[in-house]
């Protein structure tokens, strides 16, 4: 994935966190604002993350709660290089 799409996929996850009513305290106070629940995939140019594997792949990088969305999807962003999403 390249920059631009990383770029992408930061302001699609921005956009829809956005909506949640902060403070979050946990993952599923979180999907009131996903647009299809669970069942939500964000995609970016060749990548794409199913909201479920925010949990299983890159939970680790979250630290719950959180303040804002522009917190919750700098843990996710990074979780996504950490594991190798980008390359």
């Amino acid at each position: 994935m390249s920059s631009d799409d990383a770029e992408l996929l930061r302001a699609e996850l921005e956009a829809v966190f956005t909506d949640a009513d902060f403070p979050v305290e946990d993952p599923m106070e979180l999907v009131p604002a996903l647009p299809d629940g669970p069942a939500t995939t964000f995609e970016a140019g060749d990548v794409s993350v199913d909201v479920m594997e925010f949990g299983a792949t890159y939970g680790e990088y979250q630290d719950y709660p959180y303040e804002t969305a522009t917190d919750l999807v700098d843990d996710l962003m990074t979780g996504f290089r950490e594991e190798g999403l980008f390359e």
